[in-house]
């Protein structure tokens, strides 16, 4: 089975996807599907083998696993030692890697290698999600006072206004924006893919937006572009001219990984506790229809592929409004 797996990503899966999407595949299948099921015969795959190789996935543990213990040298303090901390994988992750070999499989029928996918035979739990995962009316505000002392204010704007994604954000550039129609045009996206910065296409058809812009981002990046300018002339014969609205202080693009220094002594200020920087897209989809808006536009504005995407994230987190209706039934039946 790994002989397939490997013409799979290399002839398959790179050719058609997108070059992050060829990586989380074949660091699943490296990591998981080789090891637990590359000696297998691929037209004996059953889906009893499926259901065990779940169970296996489901009952392991990533630390004594991946060696994460290990690392800390003399500090080891579970598995490393002898006392399993029993770090399972997440919902998520087995979802994940049930669906590599599922595709993989498929594959594997359209290249008439097998007469069915086994795996589609085998059920895998979805991902349970926290509710409130996206900031409150008051947190947003927080932040954004928070975020106002920093050089990437029009970062955290636009993503908490807008719902941009990270790559979204940091893949934005001058050329985007339509001062005159006040509009930004999404038309890539930054991210790292075997050990270099790319610009990708977004991450689906209607990632690939013009979204309008409001006057709080307009000024605000009006504001950001000037700072840009004297950072510009700071750092001159170093400055790197890349057209990126958000860069590092030479201009070079922002590494997205590094975002993360600025935003958690950022969330911290704010009182934010875990969240994290991709909740504040999840802030713009829950604080929309609360004011109304009709679920369709929040999508235009955030991108998702499918409306009932943007439902299913806003009813994970409506549990203000939940709590609101329930008050309003008391009040109408108990007076």
């Amino acid at each position: 089975m790994s002989t397939f797996l490997e013409y799979w990503l290399e002839h398959i899966v790179k050719p058609a996807r997108k070059p992050k999407t060829h990586q989380g595949y074949e660091l699943v299948a490296r990591v998981h599907l080789i090891p637990e099921l590359g000696r297998k015969k691929l037209h004996k795959l059953t889906g009893a083998d499926v259901r065990l190789f779940k169970k296996r996935i489901r009952n392991m543990c990533l630390c004594c696993r991946h060696g994460y213990d290990e690392r800390r040298g003399d500090q080891a303090r579970c598995c490393a030692v002898g006392r399993c901390c029993e770090r399972g994988p997440s919902d998520r992750l087995v979802q994940q890697i049930h669906a590599v070999l599922r595709n993989a499989l498929q594959a594997a029928v359209r290249e008439e290698v097998l007469q069915r996918n086994v795996a589609k035979l085998v059920q895998v739990e979805g991902a349970q999600y926290d509710t409130n995962r996206g900031a409150t009316e008051e947190q947003a505000r927080l932040l954004l006072k928070a975020a106002k002392e920093t050089r990437l204010y029009a970062l955290f704007v636009l993503a908490l206004f807008m719902g941009l994604r990270r790559g979204e954000l940091l893949g934005l550039k001058w050329d985007d924006i339509d001062w005159v129609e006040k509009t930004v045009e999404i038309r890539r996206t930054l991210q790292r893919v075997d050990g270099a910065l790319q610009a990708v296409t977004p991450k689906t058809r209607k990632s690939r937006r013009t979204v309008p812009l409001i006057e709080l981002c307009l000024d605000v990046l009006m504001v950001h572009k000037r700072q840009q300018a004297k950072e510009r002339l700071l750092a001159g014969e170093k400055w790197v001219d890349t057209g990126y609205v958000f860069t590092t202080e030479i201009g070079t693009p922002i590494e997205p990984d590094n975002l993360r220094r600025t935003w958690y002594p950022l969330r911290v200020e704010a009182g934010l506790g875990e969240m994290r920087f991709h909740d504040l897209r999840y802030s713009c989809v829950t604080l929309l229809p609360r004011l109304k808006v009709p679920p369709h536009i929040v999508q235009a504005i955030v991108g998702h592929a499918d409306v009932q995407v943007t439902m299913a994230i806003y009813a994970h987190a409506s549990l203000e409004d939940q709590r609101k209706a329930l008050d309003q039934l008391a009040e109408l039946v108990a007076g």
